[in-house]
Parts: structure tokens; sequence; C-alpha cells
């Protein structure tokens, strides 16, 4: 079989097979035939090399961390959140790098590849990143922000960025956040809504992408409606020693297990909510027939078998009286 010329200058002179990619298409490309090394035009300007790292499963936690910047919230991410790329990643192995950069005490920090990151720790693979040097915070929230465009991020996620631009000033309100993200009025107040919400309660579901807004507006109702020291029991049991509300189902599948949960946690905000109590209390004069009910400075008056001259004395002596 016929040799590429990289591969023949690979043979001969112990030479990287190296690519050349302008754009985020180009790099994919790159990454799924593996080349060990790619030179990638960051943001179409600088050019920077970056070279195919392979680290063992057990020194991933060690060796990795992901970009402190990146959108997606790393702790919702599990077997069920992962499904998509889990089966593949363990039959065949990581099909594409991640990508990173060299920190100054020699770590290594994702970029682009925070879910194959993680899908790598579940399913106890060695993980596969091109690693460059030289990165600037700038070109690492580029590179980390064109990777999270091509995979969904939940509405909390999407919630906390667009707080990040209220905070900044990016934006003055959620009709200039609708412009900047591009969608509703609407889905910005669900975002936001789902972006209050404590992790704890969002951790209990199995893949939060899944959880649509009229869910995130439910719960979040739900949840303030309930006093600080009931917000904290709350907390307390979705953050069980069992491991997390998803974890305690005997459901089977992403949809059962998500309304078993739904189910569970409407069930203890239920038993939570402080119990009303009635401060009007009835008090009855003539059995079956004249009864009232106090409730602060207002008084309600029931009768019974009343004629229209007894109406008439009662109302007369009301008006007398009141006025």
């Amino acid at each position: 079989m016929a040799l590429k010329t990289s591969d023949l200058n690979a043979k001969l002179f112990g030479k990287a097979d190296k690519r050349r990619a302008t754009t985020h298409q180009e790099a994919q490309i790159a990454a799924k035939d593996k080349a060990n090394i790619i030179e990638l035009a960051i943001a179409g300007r600088d050019i920077v090399t970056f070279e195919l790292v392979k680290i063992s499963a057990d020194a991933i936690a060690e060796k990795t961390r992901v970009f402190e910047q990146n959108a997606r919230e790393q702790s919702f991410l599990n077997e069920h959140a992962l499904s998509d790329i889990l089966v593949t990643l363990r039959e065949r192995g990581q099909q594409y790098p991640a990508v990173g950069r060299l920190l100054d005490d020699g770590s290594i920090e994702v970029l682009d590849g925070s879910r194959r990151r993680m899908a790598c720790l579940i399913a106890r693979q060695d993980f596969l990143i091109y690693v460059g040097k030289g990165i600037s915070a700038e070109h690492a929230k580029f590179l980390s922000d064109v990777a999270n465009a091509h995979k969904p991020l939940s509405l909390f996620e999407k919630g906390k960025e667009m707080q990040a631009k209220l905070e900044s000033h990016e934006a003055e309100d959620q009709k200039a956040l609708a412009r900047m993200f591009q969608c509703s009025e609407a889905l910005v107040s669900g975002a936001l809504k789902a972006a209050d919400l404590p992790l704890e309660l969002l951790q209990s579901y199995p893949n939060v992408v899944e959880l649509g807004r009229p869910t995130i507006v439910k719960l979040h109702k739900q949840y303030y409606s309930l006093g600080d020291d009931e917000k904290k029991q709350l907390l307390e049991k979705c953050r069980d020693e069992e491991g997390f509300v998803w974890q305690r189902s005997g459901a089977q599948g992403v949809v059962r297990i998500t309304k078993e949960v739904t189910e569970t946690l409407e069930s203890w905000i239920e038993e939570l909510k402080p119990k009303l109590k009635s401060s009007a209390s009835k008090v009855e004069l003539i059995k079956g027939r004249a009864s009232y009910t106090r409730k602060g400075n207002s008084l309600t008056l029931n009768l019974k078998k009343v004629d229209d001259e007894l109406v008439e004395q009662i109302t007369q002596y009301l008006i007398d009286k009141l006025q």
C-alpha cells in the first residue's frame, strides 16, 4: 500500500504528521485522523501548534483540569448526561481528541472537551488531548466558547452566562439579553430562574440539559415558596449519603427517572411547606341559627331562618351602630 508523503517523512526522518487548520471544521478533520501535531489559527489570527498527548485513565484527574471559565457545569456530567458518547468510548476509545493548554505548573487545562474528559474518567479510558503552549486567557475563552456551541448548554448554564452579562453591564435587562443571545424573552426568564436555583436541586436530575423551561419555572416557584429552614432541609434531602436523588431511583431511562425525581421533589416540598394556621374561628351563638367568624378586625355573621321583618331590624341596628 502506498504511503502518504507525511507518513513517509515520519518513517524516514522521524517527523510527526503535521496539519495546519484555519477553521474549526479543518481542525475536526485533523483531530479525527489523530494527526500528531496540528497548527491552528485561533480566532483566525495567531497560529498555535498543538501536540497530541495521551494521558492514562488513572492520571486524568491529577494531570488535567477544566478551564475555569468553561460555561459547562461539570457537576452535571454523569453517565446519563454523557450517554451519547460513553457507548462509543467504551467500545472504540476516544474518537476525537480534546484541546487544551499547558500551564506553568505542568498541568493541562482542558479548553475543548470537558465532556470527553469526564467520559474517560467514568469509563476508565485513556484521554487524548491536543496541548498547546503560550495560549492567552482570551484565546482560551474563545476555544472554550466555540467548543460549547456544538453541544447545547442547559438552561442553568445559559442563565449563568446571562447573569454574567447583566453583572458586567454588557446587557441592561432581559430584552437586551434576548437580542444578545438571539432567543425569546421567555427563554431568558427561564434561564435566569434556572441559574437562581441551588446546584443541589438541579443535581437531583439525571440530565439537567433535558429540563425544559416549564419544569424549571415550576421548580423555582415551589422552591421559593419555602422558608430558609425548609430550603435547608430540602437541600439536605437532595444530597443524601446514598447519592443524588436520581441515583436512588429504581426507574429505567432518563425520561422515567426525571419524572420520578420531579415527583419526589414536589412531595418533599409539600411536606416542608409551612402549614397555614387559620386565625379565624367560628363561634356559634344559637345552634343551627346564628354564628359568627372573627378574623382580625373583620366579623362575618351567618344567620338562618330569618324573615323579612327581622332582616330589617338587624340591618337598621347595624346602620345605627356603624355610621
